[in-house]
């Protein structure tokens, strides 16, 4: 195999990295900031993340993106899902014309209510049996550190996705295959929104009970718009979609949580953007996902208080308190 492009050095694209160098791959990281790519040539190691951790001596990193995607077959995009657009627009030149390009993205995008894997096949002009989406409980510093984990590769194309799957498989990677690459999206879409009323959950002081109702309730209204959207239901019984929503809740290595935890304490969003210092996917994403839902007549109502949370200022305990009060219906 032919060397393996990860264009994104922030901390999935760089445990993604470590994941391929470990399972025998030669991999060039792309970063946005010379000094990064610099102190991973030098070093060994991500100075801005996962500083203690020793990279495989097959991977290294450039800030020059054609030269990290020349001749790669595999081509794996870890960008901002808002960004990738843009990113792609510059990068389309470099792309082998056969290359397998893998999404590490979990959001929906403004604006065109797109998920990645249509953005990709968009942005970069290809076929939708190219684009192959990695999802699932993979909390990076966890992967980074070699504890096991699993994840899905989600591909119509299953040679493709079988491609990838033996790129990434190691004594503490274990990849699935998967050809509902629609479902997997969504999941991994709308678990982040989840999280952050889990957060919010937990700041606030709330118990058990409702913190289990709003990872059960999050994944009916994930399945629910998935099914609109043509996904396979059991998809959502998956790695990509409770396993990843039970991680990214529980787990206070989750962004997306810990954002909910600071909004649940009273910070703006803005506060919360700042004390955080990473993208947490599921503030933007929020928008999408509702305006996604609406326009595929899909009742999202965690997803609409939690929008309202983060975009209109409306306060975490009247959300909730919408929520409890709704019309009582059959499970």
């Amino acid at each position: 195999m032919s060397h393996v492009a990860v264009l994104g050095a922030g901390s999935w694209g760089t445990a993604f990295a470590k994941v391929l160098g470990d399972a025998g791959r030669d991999v060039t990281i792309w970063s946005r900031r010379e000094t990064v790519a610099a102190g991973i040539r030098e070093t060994g190691r991500n100075p801005h993340y996962f500083p203690d951790v020793r990279l495989p001596e097959r991977v290294t990193a450039t800030a020059d993106a054609g030269k990290a995607i020349a001749g790669a077959e595999i081509v794996v995009l870890a960008v901002p899902s808002q960004t990738l657009r843009g990113n792609l627009a510059d990068w389309r030149p470099f792309l082998e014309s056969d290359a397998t390009l893998v999404s590490l993205m979990k959001g929906i995008e403004l604006g065109t209510t797109k998920r990645m894997s249509e953005v990709v096949i968009e942005a970069a002009n290809v076929p939708a049996d190219r684009v192959v989406v990695v999802s699932g409980p993979n909390l990076a510093p966890e992967i980074a550190a070699g504890q096991p984990a699993a994840t899905v590769a989600a591909g119509i194309d299953l040679r493709r996705a079988t491609l990838v799957q033996d790129a990434i498989t190691t004594p503490y990677m274990r990849p699935y295959t998967n050809d509902d690459v629609v479902g997997a999206e969504l999941g991994g879409a709308v678990k982040n929104v989840i999280a952050l009323a889990y957060g919010i959950a937990e700041a606030m002081g709330l118990g058990d009970n409702i913190k289990a109702t709003l990872i059960t309730r999050g994944l009916a209204e994930t399945a629910r718009l998935g099914v609109a959207l043509g996904a396979d239901p059991l998809t959502f019984a998956g790695l990509s979609g409770l396993g990843d929503l039970v991680g990214t809740c529980h787990s206070p290595y989750s962004r997306n949580r810990t954002f909910g935890e600071r909004l649940g304490r009273g910070e703006t969003v803005e506060q919360a953007q700042a004390a955080v210092g990473q993208t947490a996917e599921g503030v933007k994403s929020c928008l999408a996902i509702r305006d996604l839902a609406r326009k595929n007549n899909v009742e999202m109502p965690i997803t609409e208080q939690v929008e309202r949370v983060c975009h209109e200022g409306a306060d975490p305990r009247e959300a909730l308190t919408i929520l409890m009060t709704r019309t009582t219906k059959a499970e």
